[in-house]
């Protein structure tokens, strides 16, 4: 099996005192070139590894900011391949890992065998599935194995141990912890119980887990992997694309990776 690079990139930020900045943002968000542009401004300015989010019509998990930017990409006409065109255009300018962030209808429906050989194909490291669990999983985790592509389950406090082990036995590049589904403000709540999942899931044998809860400081991002190996910024990232386009995505990801000095 090939290495994950995803995991030898956050290992490598590991080792060397820190832990990984990941940075999130829609495809086609304004639109599919500017997406391109910023996606390469955020490695460019400090971003270890790239989470591309595809456009869904029904985001569930989502925040207000990212919602909106995603509903922006539909209406603009976005479709699932304009997600593998952008990803391979990304990854012919930077050599970042490149993981996308799918609900699981669109693989479905696209095909989970031909879904994960475009993805493949277009450079990408893996998928993070929000909805997707372990348990009903199974197609997915003998294509993936089959292609070496990583694949991201989350965990949350709400998960029981068993959930939490299985999590950590069929994750491949990181486990994705968040605090709980949906939560907004009161901060050092969130970041009590971020701090409970990822001690969990060391329990659970993980020698990875990330943490996204709405982080949106270079303070928060140095907190952060104090106890994790990888610290998600989403929102602030989405907010400033949408206030100040590309040169605002890359002095913010550049601020945001203070935290990781």
């Amino acid at each position: 099996m090939t290495s994950s690079t995803v995991a030898t990139t956050i290992a490598a930020r590991v080792d060397a005192g820190s832990g990984a900045l990941i940075g999130y943002l829609p495809v086609g968000f304004p639109d599919l070139d500017t997406s391109v542009d910023a996606a390469v401004a955020l490695v460019e300015n400090g971003v270890d590894i790239l989470e591309l989010g595809l456009p869904y019509s029904d985001p569930v998990m989502d925040g207000l900011a990212i919602q909106a930017a995603t509903q922006a990409a539909l209406e603009r006409g976005f479709r699932l391949r304009d997600g593998f065109t952008a990803l391979e255009r990304i990854r012919a300018r930077v050599d970042a890992p490149v993981l996308v962030m799918t609900y699981w209808n669109p693989v479905v429906q696209y095909g989970v065998e031909r879904f994960a050989g475009a993805l493949r194909d277009a450079g990408g490291a893996g998928l993070i599935t929000p909805d997707l669990i372990p348990d009903e999983a199974g197609d997915w985790l003998a294509v993936s194995e089959e292609l070496a592509l990583d694949r991201v389950f989350l965990a949350a406090p709400s998960s029981s141990d068993a959930r939490l082990r299985r999590a950590v036995e069929v994750s491949r590049g990181f486990v994705y912890a968040v605090s709980t589904m949906g939560i907004t403000g009161a901060r050092a709540d969130v970041d009590a119980a971020a701090r409970g999942v990822v001690s969990r899931l060391r329990t659970a044998g993980s020698a990875s887990a990330c943490v996204g809860l709405g982080i949106s400081t270079a303070d928060q991002v140095r907190d952060v992997l104090e106890y994790a190996d990888g610290a998600i910024v989403g929102s602030r990232l989405v907010t400033a694309l949408a206030e100040g386009g590309v040169a605002a995505v890359a002095s913010t990801a550049a601020e945001l990776a203070a935290g990781t000095a």
